[in-house]
């Protein structure tokens, strides 16, 4: 019984890894065809295997520099979220205060709220401003999607913390400072990679917020990806290139917190 319940999983987990990485291996198979090939054929590996649309993203500074403009932003506001987030988080799990709960849900309804109902105000603002099309502004948009979600993270975790580890540490003369960086932080490191992680993706998928602030020297890989029709068509080769570089980042981040994902986890905060 046990070992036909064995087979059975085993068989349902393979069909689901089959069913998850066939997009994937189906976009890295076209982004080394021809668009020729891609549209007059139906095969499983390229027949002319070609570096040329690789080649293309490289070479053109529209598509390189998208690259580079996501990773600025992204990283700009991965830091400001984690800055923010941590002494917000720390104060919901070791303080309470009028309103806490309260909040904390407000805080959380924020993330829930689609970016196109803060796309207005923002194109508004950043136009009076005169942020429009810079690193900043996308990254400052992004705060407020981020910060909410890294706040709920760390909160989890530093709630899993005892507190007379505090009440320890400033018995022995221990400053907040010096305690919150040399104690504090490293046990929690696992759910600061967790909520950067996540910081991290929603900012380096994020389309709508993205291409609406920006238009020439801060537009991101994801706005660039959605403007490759001319005349001739789509360019379905390129874009499956441009498609397999930009999960590579994303891939990168996952390996280095896989084990600090698996504990948020086990925590019941992922």
């Amino acid at each position: 019984m046990n070992e036909r319940r064995f087979k059975k999983r085993t068989f349902f987990l393979l069909a689901y890894l089959v069913f998850a990485l066939l997009p994937i291996y189906w976009m890295v198979n076209m982004s080394f065809k021809t668009n020729q090939e891609i549209l007059s054929s139906f095969t499983l590996w390229p027949a002319e295997f070609t570096w040329a649309n690789y080649q293309t993203i490289f070479t053109d500074p529209s598509w390189y520099s998208g690259y580079i403009n996501s990773l600025i932003y992204v990283g700009i506001n991965t830091v400001i979220s984690l800055t923010v987030a941590l002494p917000a988080a720390y104060a919901f799990s070791r303080y309470r205060f009028l309103g806490d709960k309260h909040v904390f849900f407000w805080l959380l309804t924020n993330r829930m709220t689609p970016p196109a109902v803060f796309l207005l105000p923002f194109f508004q603002l950043y136009t009076t401003l005169g942020l429009m099309d810079t690193h900043i502004a996308v990254a400052m948009a992004h705060l407020l999607f981020n910060v909410p979600l890294a706040v709920w993270i760390l909160e989890g975790f530093m709630s899993g913390i005892p507190r007379e580890i505090d009440e320890t540490a400033y018995i022995d003369g221990y400053s907040f400072p010096r305690f919150f960086f040399t104690i504090f932080l490293p046990l929690i490191k696992a759910g600061v990679g967790v909520a950067a992680f996540f910081c991290f993706m929603f900012s380096w998928v994020e389309l709508l917020l993205a291409r609406t602030l920006t238009s020439v020297n801060a537009k991101p890989i994801v706005a660039t990806m959605t403007r490759t029709v001319s005349a001739s068509g789509m360019d379905w080769a390129t874009l499956a290139a441009a498609g397999v570089l930009t999960i590579v980042p994303g891939a990168i981040v996952i390996w280095f917190v896989r084990h600090y994902i698996a504990k948020g986890f086990a925590m019941g905060r992922v």
